[in-house]
């Protein structure tokens, strides 16, 4: 067992591996939930590619399907089911192992928990000793039987007097006779194929075994080969997760940096976002004074202008209004109405008396002096350095953890290379090696015990040929030379060999029917035991459940397997759950319970779960102070904008001007009212001057009055622009003070439990690419490593040339040959019955007329 425990030992490195995990990842969820200041989750982890383990391919099939001579196992399988029709007794066998271990004396049998278990035993056996019984009687009786059959003879009874009475029906007793001499031979034929089939089934399924015996081996020789590479390629794995780390380590500014920055901006940017916008209020209101300014000084020159030449055109109008042909009568109306609408001509809006907002322009000028958008320009870039100074603050803390990380790698390696696992699997293929080398030197021995097995069975089934041929021989010669016209006393001598050949069976049947019995009895005990005690368990798994009993072996071992491998019998390791693991073709360590022996969390915890990578991390110390995100004199800039003077600019009285028109009525309406007046009087002169007015009231408005209202609409837009600017000023710029000062507070602050938060989330992130390691290396000693399907296919084949080989050819032969047995005794009868009318008699009955 030496190259078992060495086997082990090579795999125990990754045992606890997954237990470790486990503990890790629950007390990181405990911390997690425990840590009320945790506001952010890490980020998803990106999953490694650790590839595949080399896999070990194993060419054992362990199957076997008998083909046409499985009709027989059935055959044999269902006669011993009635035979023997209870379940497997486990309870009883684990009875009887436990309180005999030390062996029965013969005055043990007495106390009653022997009694017990020895009939519970015999009730179990019945069906098989009533068989026995029968057996021993017929071995018993069959030479007594014969010796009385003999002597009757002799003395001219039991068909020994060679006289045969005439009957009228003798010829149906010789039909009857025959066909049923035919008939029990035709079934003692098929008796001895089945034997022969069976012993022939042995001899071929000795090359089957030894095939399985070479794929066996060869699986073995695989299975020592591959293990070292597989556990040197998890090992190596280890570089992939480090790699990874060392890539984010790399980038730890724009990694944890960046999570800083992402932290701190939700205060810092719409601060400075804020400020922003204030300096394009500035500048926007700077524009909207100039705008004011110049519009005002337009519109209080341009309504002077404009209220002169309406004067001018409302007197020439009133002159030519006065001519005397207004005094018509059919004219008169109409120069009435004209005359009523001349007030009309006048400006509606007075900008002379508006204030200027030269102060507070002088004022904004002097403000935009500074340009705040610089300042708060370079406020966004030193907060946005923020990864740079992570990266650079940091660097000697990333060296340290790239030099232990190395060092992992290093003690991870010669950890794996500390066992002399390369050795001790070459020892043990040199060991499968020798010991196939001396199975294969049985070889010829096994092939020649099989011969003269093989010659055994077929001289017992000789015996049996030879009584067939007497009895075929004895049917043909007395058939082909029965005379029914002849009298027993002459008939020929072909009829009388055929009677002698007969008896010759009977007799060769008695010599050898008790021998032949006894070798099936024999056969049938041991076979059919096997077949129910071990071969059916085996192949549903009982036999597995009597092993793994619970102290079976010793009151004080709990478990046989763990107490013979590990020399630990209380660990949870049984036959059985071993066996289903290889079946399933998972790893060694998995199917051992490797984990529960060697327990290398101490080694974990210093290497792939190492504390001391979260204790280095603890220390970083970013300093942020030197971040600023407004100075003193953006911040004066700010007060000085609020103390502008913008609010007390007068905005209702400029509002209530240019909401006003710059004339009392339309120009244009008043042109075209008239023009239309005009058509109504007669052509003339008068007409004429009218539309002359018309025309020049029209220029008016071309030239002075659109201009104006131009003026107006940029003064209307700039007054409500600046009045929405104002709106609150003081407490708009104050509050952006505020959120600056507390995002710099913030900054100052605050910003080592960020770090120290943000650290932890991205060591947590690094953790999780030795947990995706160690994960994949659980799931490989679980599924890949070493894998142990050689092992369940040495059961299985076991369990194939012990059972399906063995076994059932065992119990076919002895199945065939006892029914020949049997069918001995009316072939002995009929043989006997018929003989009397093929044999010449010595006298006969002679009736006279």
């Amino acid at each position: 067992m030496l190259w078992t425990r060495w086997l082990v030992l090579l795999l125990w490195w990754g045992a606890t591996s997954a237990e470790q995990q486990a503990d890790e990842r629950d007390g990181h969820r405990a911390e997690v939930r425990s840590d009320p200041r945790r506001q952010r989750s890490p980020p998803p982890l990106e999953p490694l590619d650790f590839g595949f383990v080399p896999a070990a391919v194993y060419e054992t099939h362990a199957y076997y399907e008998p083909g046409t001579i499985g009709i027989l196992f059935h055959m044999v399988h269902a006669f011993l089911y009635v035979v023997q029709p209870n379940s497997f007794p486990k309870d009883l066998i684990v009875r009887i192992i436990q309180q005999n271990m030390g062996g029965i004396k013969i005055e043990e049998w007495r106390k009653p928990e022997n009694v017990v278990l020895l009939l519970q035993w015999i009730h179990y056996e019945s069906g098989f000793l009533i068989c026995t019984a029968f057996g021993i009687v017929f071995v018993v009786l069959t030479p007594i039987v014969a010796t009385c059959f003999c002597m009757c003879r002799c003395c001219d009874n039991c068909g020994g007097e060679m006289h045969q009475r005439q009957r009228k029906n003798a010829d149906c007793h010789r039909g009857f006779f025959t066909a049923s001499l035919i008939a029990t031979t035709t079934f003692i034929i098929l008796g001895v194929l089945v034997a022969y089939a069976a012993n022939h089934n042995v001899s071929s399924q000795i090359k089957s075994t030894r095939r399985l015996i070479n794929t066996n081996m060869r699986d073995l020789k695989t299975f020592a080969n591959n293990t070292p590479s597989q556990i040197e390629y998890l090992t190596a794995q280890y570089t992939t997760a480090k790699n990874k780390v060392l890539s984010d380590l790399d980038n730890i500014g724009p990694l944890l940096g960046a999570r800083i920055h992402s932290h701190l901006e939700k205060e810092v940017v719409p601060a400075l976002d804020a400020a922003l916008r204030m300096a394009a209020a500035m500048r926007e209101t700077k524009e909207a004074l100039e705008n004011v300014s110049s519009a005002l000084e337009i519109l209080q020159e341009g309504m002077g202008k404009l209220q002169a030449s309406l004067a001018g055109e409302r007197s020439s109008l009133s002159n030519t209004l006065s001519d005397p042909a207004c005094t018509n009568g059919a004219v008169s109306p109409t120069c009435n109405t004209i005359r009523s609408t001349l007030p009309q001509l006048g400006i509606n809006a007075d900008f002379s008396k508006l204030p200027n907002v030269n102060y507070a322009l002088a004022n904004m000028n002097n403000v935009l002096k500074i340009d705040l958008s610089n300042f708060v320009q370079k406020g966004y870039a030193s907060f946005n350095d923020t990864p740079a100074l992570v990266k650079e603050q940091t660097r000697n803390i990333v060296t340290g953890v790239k030099s232990m990380l190395d060092k992992i790698g290093n003690e991870i390696t010669a950890f794996s290379k500390m066992f002399p696992v390369e050795s001790s699997l070459a020892n043990f293929t040199i060991f499968l090696n020798d010991r196939h080398k001396v199975i294969e030197s049985f070889y010829p021995q096994v092939d020649q015990m099989d011969f003269y097995r093989w010659i055994a069975c077929v001289t017992l089934l000789c015996t049996v040929v030879l009584i067939l041929a007497f009895n075929m021989l004895g049917l043909l010669c007395g058939t082909c030379g029965y005379d029914k016209q002849a009298s027993p006393t002459t008939r020929g001598c072909l009829s009388n060999t055929g009677g002698n050949l007969l008896m010759a069976g009977v007799g060769f049947s008695f010599i050898f029917a008790w021998g032949l019995m006894g070798v099936v009895t024999t056969l049938f005990v041991v076979g059919g035991n096997v077949e129910k005690l071990m071969c059916e368990p085996l192949a549903n798994r009982q036999l597995f459940k009597i092993i793994d009993t619970p102290f079976l072996v010793h009151p004080e071992k709990r478990n046989f397997l763990p107490g013979m491998l590990f020399q630990n019998p209380n660990i949870d390791l049984t036959l059985g759950s071993m066996y289903r693991e290889c079946y399933e073709n998972n790893g060694l360590y998995h199917a051992l319970q490797l984990e529960n022996i060697f327990n290398i969390n101490s080694f974990l915890n210093r290497t792939v779960y190492n504390k001391d990578l979260a204790k280095v991390f603890e220390g970083v110390q970013v300093d942020l102070k030197d971040i600023s995100l407004l100075d003193r004199a953006s911040r004066d800039n700010l007060m000085n904008f609020a103390n502008s003077g913008v609010g007390e600019i007068d905005y209702p009285a400029y509002l209530a001007e240019v909401n006003k028109g710059v004339t009392v009525v339309d120009l244009l309406s008043f042109c075209s009212d008239l023009e239309d007046q005009a058509d109504q009087l007669p052509r003339g002169a008068l007409e004429n001057a009218l539309k002359g007015h018309a025309s020049s009231i029209r220029a008016i408005h071309r030239e002075q009055v659109v201009p104006l209202e131009q003026a107006m609409s940029t003064l209307s837009q700039s007054i409500k622009l600046l009045q929405r600017t104002s709106n609150d000023l003081p407490v708009k710029v104050t509050n952006i003070l505020s959120a600056i000062d507390a995002a710099e507070y913030l900054i100052t602050h605050n910003a080592s439990h960020v770090v120290k938060q943000e650290t932890k989330v991205f060591v947590q992130s690094l953790e999780g690419y030795f947990k995706q390691y160690t994960e994949w290396v659980k799931n490989s000693l679980t599924a890949e490593v070493a894998q142990c399907k050689p092992i369940s296919n040495m059961v299985d084949s076991m369990e194939i040339v012990a059972c399906s080989f063995i076994i059932d050819s065992v119990n076919t032969f002895w199945m065939g040959l006892g029914a020949c047995c049997i069918l001995l005794i009316p072939s002995i009868i009929f043989s006997v019955k018929l003989a009397k009318y093929y044999r010449r008699m010595d006298t006969e009955d002679v009736f006279e007329e």
